[in-house]
């Protein structure tokens, strides 16, 4: 990719509630997550349970016109890489679920310009560098959103198998109380085939 001038980024947006509101993905240590990340996932070790979160990504260099319409699109075929990364359940690109309760006078991006390589320049990326499922040649921006893991010390109600009675189950053993700092170059290297693969 990097041959083609394509540069691919993931980075923890969030972690439970903390907020990392100073991403900023030109910065060389744009992948550090802050402190109230950290507190969140120890908190959550302390009490034998775990924490979901979210990753946000930024591709830039992708040429204008990679994709096409309805399962051909760019979202369609990045979503279906995406979604095979265990613990995914959600993937939203540009505003994503925020577009939903704008106008679309808000949403709209404003096209400024067309540059030589007849890559779209908007005044906003709300789109998130795809309009009607082909690259526009603005940055692919987007968000992953990571369930907690489901393998936790606390005590949880389930049922024997055998027996079909009830039953208590307590996970023993090493097991991570949030995986998103460890996903962030899962969502990286599956965008990375997804792109390369359309390319």
């Amino acid at each position: 990719l990097e041959k083609h001038g394509i540069s691919v980024k993931a980075a923890p947006l969030s972690i439970g509630n903390a907020i990392n509101k100073n991403l900023d993905f030109s910065s060389s240590n744009y992948y550090d997550i802050s402190h109230e990340m950290v507190q969140e996932i120890l908190s959550s070790k302390e009490e034998k349970d775990s924490i979901g979160g979210i990753i946000e990504f930024f591709v830039e260099g992708l040429p204008s016109g990679l994709g096409g319409p309805m399962q051909d699109g760019l979202e369609s075929c990045l979503s279906y890489i995406l979604y095979g990364i265990p613990a995914v359940k959600g993937v939203e690109f540009g505003n994503g679920f925020k577009c939903s309760s704008l106008k679309g006078s808000q949403n709209n991006d404003p096209i400024l310009s067309i540059d030589e390589s007849n890559k779209i320049i908007t005044e906003t990326n709300n789109h998130g560098g795809i309009l009607g499922g082909i690259s526009t040649g603005m940055p692919l921006t987007g968000r992953v959103a990571f369930k907690p893991t489901p393998s936790i010390g606390k005590p949880q109600r389930t049922i024997d198998l055998t027996s079909g009675k009830p039953y208590i189950l307590e996970t023993e053993g090493r097991h991570d109380p949030c995986i998103v700092p460890r996903a962030v170059p899962v969502v990286e290297a599956a965008l990375a085939i997804g792109i390369l693969d359309m390319l």
